[in-house]
């Protein structure tokens, strides 16, 4: 029997590190590991990747030869800034004149707060012509005087005119410290925010290339000859090299990698994921097949760093429950875990004989209405895990799962204490949990206008079965836990797409000029790896801030999946006809390629004109893309330029506010490409051209329009 290929996914957390294995081919997961991370180690967390690995490949029999794909996320970055643990900066400021004005400002970056009373280590001295070796030197040896152990360089407008910043880390490099210019983190105006960016990511070089260079040289000696990639706060991985550059992409990929499980896994293309722990609840969004991203917020100051945009509610399944004047009056923050206390729903039966409520004071400072259960086994926690299981919530196998006798046992005294039954008590429990949950996740749906009708609600980590089921029972979304919702992070990592933005500040861009973004990026992500044939660009064009931005995507290796699952076409159609809320007898095939099936109906109403939403759907039988109103047309990549010059022509709109193309999509092949963040049509149909590009002319090709108003 031959040993499958396997992509391995490795998370690395504050308290553990879990590591799993993926069939390459079927997607399946064939192991997983948690380890403790190795924090303390002489080698750092990179010892616990590396043992994580050992005992993995044991596990599922697996050969180093057999990893086809091998990425680590790693909260390292974000652990490095929170506990003010980084390296002295040492800035460069270059110009004369104004331009020196502003740059000197930049010194006030060493007032940045790290944690409550320790401010950025930073070091300023300016350069006025970066020509000047001599002078160059002479700031750098200034700086190394002041124990700067990383060096960053900055001149206004080094976004157009990048020589400046380039000379002077040309001329600093024999000192062989860590460096970098402030216009290759990026490409953004504003020498502010992109200086204190660049400031941040030096902040954390030293630290990161330390590990980078164990963990590889750790992976290369055990045999594995896959490349290391790095998990992105937005979603994606990155090659190594990339990581060394930039290590500030990884801050807050936590996170991210629980939401790339859930789009790659779950095959989520609308929806809200919740990944609950022990004591909160982290929340993203996923809209039309894409994770929802926004610049962060890095030590109380924007930044250009584009991460995914979470929201964390200080709910999760070891939430304790607090009690005052015979009801439930809230849940958490604190958790089971702070107070140092078993759950109740954990204990047996015999151990919660006697068991009598008391409410507590967790912490120093803390209101003392946290109840607790006093009995024969000793003190325990209620929390939301034990109404979960107390209300038949988690399901058989679930990491959360307990005895049923053991949950209605360790509610029981709370119910009597309310002057109710264990059900109701636990319903109170729930829905006081959920409330904060639920105030953000409406929020999110407002923020980034999901389409209810097809939004779905996925729960992932250890906790889900305590917030997600409720949840959507309450709100009346449909909802479900991820499969293996424990380790849903790692599974995100084995499963993430190598990735690459590239943004650009072009005035007026031309066709040219977008095109050119849109190669570069596409360019970035094939130097990580990537084959270019399965490389897949997204392309923005913000008239208001003249932003081009292109997001670039692909596998490290070509993944041909296991088809021997596919839904058929009944069932296609059955999950068209279920998120088009219709009757399958109203639904029509449209359109479609190998891949995806384009499913439609009409809507009539009364003195309006007639609508027709459509539904992709792939061999899955999972809805792709949704649109309220959509104008579908097949040809050939041969007639394509005519045909979508015709329906674009035909479907853009002009008024007050501008020229508008209509959203277009088109199916190629296997893929869905997005070209809707462009409005002006002509780049528009210079950027279909370019996607229809060293095809085959007789191969189909499906276009989807949806009008703007």
């Amino acid at each position: 029997m031959n040993t499958p290929r396997i992509r391995v996914g490795i998370d690395v957390g504050g308290t553990f590190t879990d590591a799993v294995a993926v069939d390459a081919t079927t997607l399946e997961l064939l192991g997983q590991i948690k380890v403790p991370t190795s924090h303390h180690h002489e080698d750092g967390v990179a010892h616990g990747i590396v043992e994580a690995l050992d005992r993995l490949l044991e596990q599922t029999g697996s050969a180093p030869a057999d990893v086809a794909f091998l990425a680590h996320g790693t909260t390292q970055a974000t652990n490095a800034l929170l506990e003010g643990d980084v390296a002295t900066v040492g800035l460069i400021g270059i110009g004369t004149g104004t331009a020196a004005v502003l740059t000197r400002r930049l010194a006030s970056f060493g007032k940045l707060e790290l944690t409550p009373g320790k401010r950025l280590p930073l070091a300023y001295a300016h350069v006025a012509d970066p020509q000047d070796t001599a002078d160059v030197r002479r700031a750098v040896e200034e700086l190394q005087d002041a124990g700067s152990q990383v060096l960053v360089a900055s001149q206004p407008f080094s976004v157009d005119r990048p020589e400046g910043e380039q000379a002077v880390l040309d001329a600093a490099r024999p000192y062989g410290l860590p460096m970098t210019a402030a216009h290759e983190i990026t490409s953004l105006y504003g020498l502010h925010k992109r200086t204190r960016t660049a400031v941040v990511n030096a902040a954390i070089l030293p630290r990161m290339l330390a590990t980078a260079d164990l963990v590889d040289a750790s992976i290369t000696k055990a045999g594995v000859t896959a490349p290391l990639m790095v998990m992105r706060c937005d979603g994606g991985v990155m090659a190594l090299d990339e990581m060394r550059r930039r290590p500030l992409l990884t801050v807050l990929s936590g996170p991210a990698a629980g939401v790339a499980g859930a789009l790659m896994q779950e095959r989520v293309s609308e929806g809200v994921f919740l990944e609950t722990g022990g004591t909160s609840t982290d929340i993203s969004v996923v809209r039309r097949g894409k994770v929802a991203v926004r610049h962060a917020t890095i030590l109380g100051k924007t930044s250009y760093l584009s991460a995914l945009d979470v929201r964390t509610v200080g709910v999760g399944g070891g939430s304790m429950v607090r009690i005052g004047g015979g009801r439930v009056t809230g849940v958490g923050p604190r958790s089971a875990h702070i107070a140092g206390l078993p759950y109740a729903c954990f204990a047996s039966p015999d151990q919660l004989r006697d068991a009598k409520v008391n409410t507590v004071r967790p912490m120093e400072g803390d209101p003392a209405d946290y109840a607790v259960i006093d009995a024969a086994g000793g003190r325990f926690a209620v929390t939301m895990t034990c109404a979960a299981n107390a209300l038949g919530r988690v399901p058989e196998g679930d990491f959360a799962r307990c005895d049923p006798e053991s949950a209605r046992a360790a509610i029981v005294p709370l119910a009597a204490h309310l002057g109710t039954d264990v059900a109701t008590a636990a319903t109170r429990i729930l829905d006081a949990g959920i409330a904060q949950v639920k105030t953000v996740v409406d929020a999110m749906i407002r923020d980034y206008r999901l389409d209810k009708d097809t939004a779905i609600l996925v729960g992932g980590g250890g906790g889900a079965a305590s917030v997600t089921p409720h949840l959507a029972d309450t709100s009346g979304m449909e909802g479900r836990i991820a499969r293996h919702n424990e380790v849903i992070s790692p599974i995100g990592v084995a499963l993430a797409l190598v990735r690459e933005q590239v943004e650009r500040i072009v005035p007026g861009a031309t066709q040219e000029q977008i095109l050119a973004v849109r190669a570069e990026a596409e360019r970035a992500v094939v130097a990580q790896g990537a084959p270019a044939e399965g490389v897949e660009v997204e392309v923005t064009v913000d008239p208001q801030t003249n932003t081009v931005r292109a997001v670039a995507t692909g596998a490290t290796e070509l993944r041909t999946q296991d088809r021997s699952h596919r839904a058929d076409d009944t069932e296609r159609l059955r999950a068209a006809a279920a998120s088009l809320k219709t009757d399958p007898a109203a639904v029509h095939v449209l359109a479609g390629t190998a891949a995806h099936t384009v499913y439609g109906t009409e809507t009539h109403r009364r003195l309006r004109p007639t609508r027709r939403p459509i539904r992709i759907v792939d061999v899955d039988g999972v809805v792709r893309h949704h649109a309220a109103d959509a104008r579908v047309e097949t040809t050939t990549v041969a007639g394509a330029p005519e045909v979508l010059a015709r329906l674009v022509g035909e479907s853009t709109s002009y008024g007050d506010g501008g020229v508008r193309a209509p959203a277009l999509r088109l199916l190629l092949g296997a893929r869905i490409a997005d070209l809707s963040g462009v409005l002006d049509p002509q780049p528009l149909l210079a950027l279909a051209r370019s996607e229809l590009r060293a095809r085959a002319a007789d191969e189909p090709v499906v276009a989807v329009l949806e009008v703007r108003s």
